[in-house]
């Protein structure tokens, strides 16, 4: 396996996917020249400690968007990553979804959190089957969760049961070894926004050797699973001076504009791991649903960007 892909569709909501917009921001994706895309979209439980995972029929994409979405990258030419995800609707990232047992005890939270997460990825399982997705992610960041070994593997047998293409995983940065069930799953993935920058503005040549320093760690996370490959699920940094430092950041508005940073951070990154047997390849984050209509766009958008041009000469590349 290896991916040269993107991420679709986090910022969607209820329709968005249907429309013109959305339509053109997918024909440019398709013309980077990759071959995969994860089409990742939201619902929310009400808070992190919630049991419940529902749909808000105001803003929620609907199975229509999901199948029109589907099908459309289909026809480009594209493999698709089915990637539904859960978010807390009171703001708290969702890796601290849980129940601490120390302050509430109780099993039967754990048990109705699982009963209901199971049941939301097995919705999106079938249509991940029925559109023909090539591959289905079964959670994202949900660190607070992982150390539920039994129950994940219990949800994830009974994906398998309605969805028969592989499957994987997306921990985050720095928290790969903590999963005890890649086992379970067919590939490793992570949320790979690693620093690789001491500096605002830092080259390309050191950014890559921080690159090969993480890759040490990767490639024996790779060894003590038994060889299997690691996808990075979610992956960028945004066009501001020193994002290369924190690339996961999307609060601070005061750094100022800089395609050079961002253009370096994807450079950097294609040159360290394209030759990597154990790696499996990227999903970029991220490819808003319908293109940027204001510039300069400071958010993780590489389109009109020097970053965009990285990347398509990387992945008009043979590995």
């Amino acid at each position: 396996m290896f991916i040269k892909g993107f991420t679709y569709g986090f910022d969607g909501r209820r329709g968005a996917y249907q429309t013109e917009e959305a339509a053109a921001s997918m024909e440019r994706l398709a013309g980077l020249g990759g071959d995969w895309a994860a089409l990742a979209f939201v619902v929310r439980q009400d808070h992190f400690y919630s049991t419940q995972i529902r749909p808000d029929y105001r803003y929620t994409v609907t199975d229509k968007d999901v199948y029109t979405a589907a099908d459309k990258l289909h026809a480009l030419g594209m493999k698709v990553c089915m990637k539904p995800i859960v978010n807390s609707a009171d703001g708290v990232w969702r890796a601290h979804i849980g129940f601490p047992e120390k302050d509430w005890g109780d099993q039967n939270y754990w048990n109705e959190w699982f009963e209901n997460y199971t049941a939301f990825l097995c919705h999106y399982a079938e249509i991940a089957e029925e559109t023909g997705c090539e591959m289905f992610c079964v959670g994202c960041e949900m660190l607070g969760t992982e150390h539920k070994e039994e129950y994940w593997r219990k949800a994830i047998a009974a994906v398998r049961t309605v969805y028969h293409g592989p499957l994987v995983y997306n921990t985050n940065h720095g928290k790969e070894f903590g999963v005890k069930w890649w086992d379970a799953v067919d590939y490793i993935g992570t949320s790979a926004y690693y620093r690789v920058a001491d500096e605002p503005g830092e080259s390309m040549e050191n950014m890559l050797a921080r690159w090969n320093a993480q890759k040490e760690r990767l490639a024996e996370l790779s060894r003590v699973n038994g060889g299997k490959q690691i996808i990075f699920m979610e992956i960028g940094c945004r066009s501001a001076r020193g994002c290369a430092m924190m690339p996961y950041d999307f609060t601070h508005r005061e750094f100022p504009y800089d395609e050079d940073e961002q253009a370096n951070f994807y450079e950097s990154c294609f040159r360290a791991m394209w030759d990597e047997s154990w790696f499996a390849g990227w999903f970029w984050w991220d490819w808003y649903t319908r293109l940027p209509q204001r510039q300069p766009e400071m958010g993780f958008s590489i389109v009109g960007k020097k970053a965009e041009q990285v990347v398509k000469e990387w992945y008009a590349k043979e590995r």
